[in-house]
């Protein structure tokens, strides 16, 4: 147990319950996001975290969901049980891509955009919001309250941090092997304060956060697996390190990706890399991309010392060679960011939040009926 400040306010669980203040009340202006896959279909993690949702009751759940069209109605259905004021999108509906289309946002989808056309809605709807996903199976209700307390303390926006170990060993590789010590690497030669912020968060790569309306409203969403860091460099430009709070979840246990294919942790450091770089080169770093690569590899190596003795202390399995081939591996990500394909903020956007709640509505069968999935 500790409790060290950071740059941000880090709020610490130290064995009792927490004081929330206002949250009781807050929740009824409150709307929790809980992005969806097809694959969560009355998954144990998913059920636990619906459950859950059900005895904190917030004024509003918002459920983005991708499936196919021959899976949307069951998921529905299931979603829909749940004793919820619940609301869910069907994030690839022909109907959303249609509407994305006519104002030049249909060219990608992901994670990210599923979120996005939530959160538009979500923020017109209540004052605070919500996200986490739904994959945990150590998922608590009282996650809700801790990620609002701080809203309703003065801060406008706040970050979800835990420990990830399971079966005795040490998980969150993608924050640990990558994000840290990349950031680390550039914190080294710069001291600008977007760098001290974005190494100011234990698990930034954690999908639980919470934000006014007022902040969702100006969030550019990256569309991918990006999203998590592109929020933090939005959040930087809107609450600061005076508005910012960090919130201690415990332990998660999520579900766990390989390192390798299409959808592992190799190709989401590529676009986790872009969004990271784009923030920093936004705000004056400039990154040096010719030794870069090497200077994370070294931050990454010493961190795996660090990792290792921890392990050992904690009587963890670990394999150090494995992760050092990680590290290289994830150096191959580190490159100049593409092209800027984040969503427009909810404030500039080119359609209404009322357009995608219509477009998203998960009833295939009525839009056949009428002709308008054509």
């Amino acid at each position: 147990m500790e409790y060290v400040q950071e740059r941000i306010a880090t709020l610490h669980e130290f064995g009792s319950t927490p004081r929330v203040g206002d949250v009781e009340a807050a929740l009824a202006e409150t709307a929790v996001v809980v992005p969806m896959t097809a694959r969560e279909l009355e998954s144990p993690a998913a059920e636990r975290v619906l459950s859950e949702l059900e005895v904190v009751d917030p004024a509003a759940v918002f459920v983005p969901v991708r499936a196919s069209a021959d899976r949307i109605g069951a998921v529905r259905t299931w979603l829909e049980s749940f004793d919820l004021t619940l609301t869910v999108l069907w994030c690839s509906a022909p109907a959303v891509e249609e509407l994305l289309a006519t104002v030049g946002l249909d060219n990608g989808f992901g994670k990210g955009r599923d979120v996005w056309l939530a959160l538009g809605p979500a923020a017109q709807a209540c004052e605070y919001v919500v996200v986490h996903d739904a994959d945990a199976r150590s998922y608590n209700g009282d996650h809700v309250a801790r990620l609002l307390a701080p809203l309703t303390d003065g801060f406008e926006f706040t970050k979800g941090y835990y420990a990830r170990v399971e079966d005795d060993t040490l998980y969150g590789r993608l924050f640990r092997l990558f994000y840290e010590p990349l950031v680390r690497a550039i914190a080294r030669r710069h001291d600008e304060p977007i760098v001290a912020y974005l190494d100011s968060f234990r698990y930034a790569l954690a999908g639980e956060f919470a934000a006014s309306a007022a902040l969702i409203n100006r969030l550019r969403a990256p569309r991918a697996w990006g999203l998590e860091v592109g929020t933090l460099g939005d959040a930087f430009e809107y609450a600061g390190f005076e508005g910012t709070a960090q919130v201690d979840l415990g332990r998660h246990e999520h579900d766990h990706r390989s390192v390798t294919g299409d959808a592992g942790l190799e190709r989401m450091s590529r676009e986790v890399a872009a969004e990271l770089l784009r923030v920093f080169e936004e705000r004056g770093v400039d990154p040096a991309y010719r030794t870069l690569p090497h200077r994370y590899v070294e931050s990454g190596r010493r961190l795996i010392a660090q990792y290792e003795a921890d392990a050992r202390f904690n009587d963890l399995s670990y394999d150090a060679d494995a992760e050092r081939d990680q590290l290289e591996r994830y150096a191959e990500a580190i490159e100049s960011p593409g092209p800027d394909r984040r969503l427009p903020r909810w404030v500039d956007a080119s359609i209404d939040q009322s357009a995608v709640l219509e477009a998203a509505q998960p009833w295939p069968e009525r839009r056949l009926e009428s002709g308008t999935s054509d």
